[in-house]
């Protein structure tokens, strides 16, 4: 079988989303994209994580027609496709329902940046769509919602800010890798909780300044990063 080490990373993508907490049942999903074929792999719909294996990871092209796997894909592939196709950096979409991070969603609120934990992984506040419209959801509702994402990030840099929460809804996350994309999701999960209980400990905190926005985010990520080890 083609593609089969896309596959596991995607498996072994969805699988952490799991052991982490951040999805109940089938709640959730996780793809990645080889974008030299064009095809991205993602969780088939409704399979329960603890029965999945890397055979049942659905391939599909960037017009969302499978091309390997008998289970049709996560009913959110329309919107990972668009995202795809928007953020041509990134190479995996990670979508959850995780607790925290859907509750500043549902309350359609970004989460404010009010500490250096948020600002090692994301520069700024986490941003918050627009509703859709009933139109919008009546009819092609996955795929705008990827549209709503693509809207509020105009001007923004996808890889400066790996995270939006779609109002009403639940958050999505991505990164250079599926890998990362779940990480990512797992780390907006710890600041969305942080944020909230900061809040509930001093309604009035506010946002870190920009100075310390910059220090932390840019020692981690940029041409100018220092924090880790260098790659050989």
């Amino acid at each position: 079988m083609m593609f089969d080490a896309l596959r596991e990373e995607v498996l072994e993508a969805n699988l952490e989303l799991v052991r982490r907490g951040l999805v109940l049942y089938t709640f959730g999903n996780a793809s990645g994209i080889d974008r030299a074929q064009g095809l991205v792999a993602i969780k088939p719909s409704g399979v329960p994580y603890e029965k999945m294996t890397p055979s049942d990871i659905t391939l599909v092209d960037l017009d969302g027609k499978t091309v390997e796997g008998t289970l049709r894909p996560s009913s959110d592939l329309a919107t990972h496709l668009i995202l795809y196709q928007a953020f041509p950096a990134i190479g995996g979409v990670v979508h959850t329902h995780s607790r925290n991070a859907t509750v500043w969603a549902q309350a359609a609120r970004p989460i404010p940046c009010l500490g250096t934990t948020h600002a090692d992984y994301f520069y700024g506040p986490i941003p918050v769509t627009d509703c859709l419209q009933e139109s919008e959801i009546e009819e092609a509702y996955e795929t705008n919602t990827g549209h709503a994402i693509v809207r509020r990030f105009q001007g923004m840099d996808p890889r400066e800010m790996p995270a939006v929460l779609v109002a009403g809804h639940a958050p999505f996350t991505w990164g250079v890798s599926v890998a990362e994309a779940a990480h990512n999701a797992v780390v907006l999960e710890e600041i969305a909780q942080t944020a909230l209980h900061t809040l509930a400990v001093n309604p009035d905190a506010a946002p870190i300044s920009q100075a310390l926005l910059d220090k932390h985010f840019f020692r981690k990520h940029g041409a100018k990063a220092y924090y880790g080890q260098v790659k050989r």
